[in-house]
């Protein structure tokens, strides 16, 4: 009895240890497995890149975005509905449970309280956010001038993938059944693109792929996936739960080498991710 009662305790000692290592990953400080075993050390992908839609409010732990991130350990992270200490802890984690150290910058349009928290004279930014492997250089943030019944934007840099310098979008527009609003974002969205021969556009677009409101941009970009085109969007893979193609990346100048969708029980949105070869 004095040995199982021994046990029990060392049992008991390495949960709180593990508590304090790792900190709660969900709201009611209950820890929650990833599909990433921690401690489990990645290197980068260098020609891979991410889009996801972390959502929010959903109330998912930022230790298990972070292990699905890791998973993938991709040189380019685009987040939509992202709140800055979020980001932050994410980008923590990456590093001290998976050894993946990303440079972040921020596209925050909103310091939304009810969204991130906080206290009220100082609340939470949200946004986009962008994880690189590497360093980002020439950060710009754009709100839209009209983003519909919240505020939306993009942001851009200039970093590596695939060892080669690229202008990384990423962006939220308008939600669903505010087409003119998300006309006119595409717009503005695509004039910068337009700048650049080389660009990958990371986002939550809230269109199918043959909506007029994307128009703009598939005449810039192709899909990461080459079969999805707006003549042949019933082919394309859905990204949402509600089953629609809601999340992009689209290509200017570099080619894809394959792509995935794969739901994540964190988001109402799936993880897209996509190998590219820029030339």
């Amino acid at each position: 009895m004095v040995f199982e009662r021994g046990t029990r305790l060392l049992a008991g000692a390495v949960v709180v240890a593990c508590m304090v290592l790792l900190g709660p990953s969900a709201p009611d400080g209950s820890l929650s497995a990833g599909p990433m075993p921690v401690g489990t050390t990645r290197d980068f992908v260098p020609n891979r890149v991410m889009t996801w839609n972390i959502c929010n409010p959903c109330g998912r732990g930022n230790a298990d975005r972070a292990a699905e991130i890791a998973e993938l350990a991709p040189q380019v992270v685009g987040l939509q509905e992202a709140c800055r200490r979020d980001v932050e802890r994410v980008r923590d984690h990456l590093e001290n449970l998976y050894g993946l150290d990303y440079h972040v910058e921020y596209g925050t349009v909103l310091q939304n309280w009810g969204r991130c928290g906080g206290v009220p004279w100082n609340p939470g930014g949200y946004g986009q956010a962008i994880l690189s492997a590497e360093p980002m250089t020439d950060h710009v943030n754009v709100e839209y001038p009209d983003g519909g019944s919240e505020d939306r934007g993009f942001m851009a840099v200039t970093t590596l993938v695939d060892d080669r310098p690229v202008r990384v979008f990423n962006t939220h527009l308008a939600q669903r059944r505010q087409e003119a609003v998300r006309a006119e974002q595409t717009a503005v969205i695509a004039a910068e693109i337009a700048r650049h021969e080389r660009a990958i556009v990371l986002g939550d677009f809230n269109a199918v792929p043959d909506t007029p409101e994307l128009t703009p941009i598939w005449a810039l970009a192709e899909d990461t996936d080459p079969g999805c085109r707006p003549a042949q969007a019933g082919a394309c893979a859905p990204t949402t739960d509600w089953q629609s193609k809601f999340d992009y990346v689209f290509l200017r100048g570099v080619t894809s080498l394959g792509h995935r969708v794969r739901q994540s029980p964190h988001s109402d949105h799936h993880v897209l991710h996509s190998d590219v070869d820029v030339t």
